[in-house]
């Protein structure tokens, strides 16, 4: 007996969510209208990162780190992780609204600390540009090897910009953003003619010229690289500190918040792409090219879509990187670079935004504060990639993949 499958206009939604954590969709419906499983997180993982930017001995630090993967387990096992990705896919807007909050505890808390801000503004920022090789990669599927060099592309730009002009520099960074696409859009033309691995090298290749490129121009500093002098945003010169209620306010917090504000777009943006008919087309391009233009989807539009904006993002994070860092060198262009990025979006969840967020701070958090694993970064990275492939694929935050073909009853 044939039966008809009726698809609901919400199923991308409430179907989709319910079949990632097997429940029927109107049993979901409730789970992922409730915040508190998505504020436990947050709270949970604040706590932690305080508590690893508090904590200078290695074993209480490895201590704090156990103890965040045991809760890690047991919010897996007992759904909570589900429950709260189910409420960020629904309710994004406050979603966005609690994380904002527990940032905003987290940024008063090391209002005084300039280590801590700094190493805050750089998971944000790096989850920035994780966020625009998700939507290359996580949504599209291509693969981009080269985000270090798009990522020094934006900080270069930004110096040179406030070097040589009197562009203001909250446009300056969106120039940044779009010179960034810029030069994707001359790498588009050989990655669109190569697939899979080949696609793949071509990126690799041009973040190793464009690593190489940096180190010989003396007009861009040479090795040596460009210092940038303090952002001015909105009339505040946010490289002197100042006080509140007599207490001394770190220079860092107003980049902390400003870096803060750039995840907050970039992670709104990609959710915005993922949940669109723009994201729909990614994601059949990704899946199967043949099939997709067989349907009439445009292979090459999507991809240079996908492309362009992705660079836009990782531009923009990292002009606003070398304004936080005054400082930007072919050292941040290489390939070493990129694998570090490509590893956080693996570990995160390919194609998750806050999965790119949780990863950030345990590829930038754990080795600076470990510093007798300094020497073994790039090696505990490689391992822990390997692990993750081997052992969850999908990373530490699963992607939450649409299902169209389940719906609320059979006709």
């Amino acid at each position: 007996m044939s039966q008809k499958v009726r698809i609901s206009p919400d199923a991308g939604k409430t179907a989709g969510s319910a079949a990632a954590e097997g429940l029927p969709p109107a049993e979901q419906s409730v789970h992922s209208s409730s915040p508190w499983p998505f504020a436990l997180i947050v709270a949970t993982g604040t706590v932690v990162i305080a508590l690893v930017l508090l904590f200078e001995s290695e074993l209480a630090l490895a201590a704090t780190l156990a103890l965040a993967a045991v809760l890690w387990w047991g919010g897996q096992r007992q759904g909570v992780l589900g429950k709260a990705g189910a409420f960020a896919d629904h309710r994004p807007r406050i979603a966005r609204a609690i994380f904002a909050g527990a940032a905003a505890v987290l940024l008063l808390l090391f209002h005084s600390e300039h280590y801590a801000l700094l190493m805050v503004a750089t998971v944000l920022l790096f989850a920035a540009a994780c966020a625009g090789i998700n939507i290359q990669t996580g949504f599209a599927g291509i693969a981009n090897f080269a985000g270090a060099a798009f990522f020094a592309c934006g900080g270069y730009t930004m110096a040179v910009l406030t070097q040589h002009t009197g562009v203001p520099h909250v446009l300056a960074i969106l120039v940044a953003g779009a010179v960034t696409a810029g030069i994707g859009a001359v790498l588009l033309l050989p990655v669109l003619r190569t697939r899979g691995y080949y696609s793949a090298l071509v990126t690799i290749a041009f973040g190793i010229l464009c690593s190489s490129f940096l180190q010989v121009n003396e007009h861009l500093g040479g090795a040596q690289g460009l210092q940038l002098g303090p952002l001015h945003i909105l009339g505040w010169d946010m490289g002197s500190g100042f006080e509140i209620a007599g207490r001394e306010v770190s220079f860092y917090f107003a980049y902390a918040l400003l870096a803060l504000v750039v995840f907050m777009l970039a992670s709104l943006l990609a959710h915005a792409v993922e949940w669109s008919a723009i994201g729909v087309s990614f994601d059949a391009v990704r899946n199967d090219e043949l099939v997709s233009s067989s349907f009439g989807i445009d292979l090459q539009r999507w991809k240079v879509t996908a492309f362009l904006l992705g660079n836009f993002l990782i531009g923009i994070a990292g002009a606003v990187y070398a304004g936080l860092t005054s400082f930007v060198s072919p050292s941040g262009a290489t390939f070493e670079q990129s694998l570090l990025l490509i590893s956080i979006v693996i570990l995160g969840g390919i194609g998750n935004t806050w999965g790119a967020l949780l990863a950030a701070a345990l590829v930038v958090l754990v080795p600076e504060k470990l510093q007798s694993l300094q020497e073994y970064r790039i090696l505990i990275f490689s391992v822990s990639v390997v692990a993750v492939l081997l052992f969850r694929p999908k990373g530490l935050v699963p992607r939450r993949m649409r299902d169209f073909s389940v719906t609320g009853g059979v006709q």
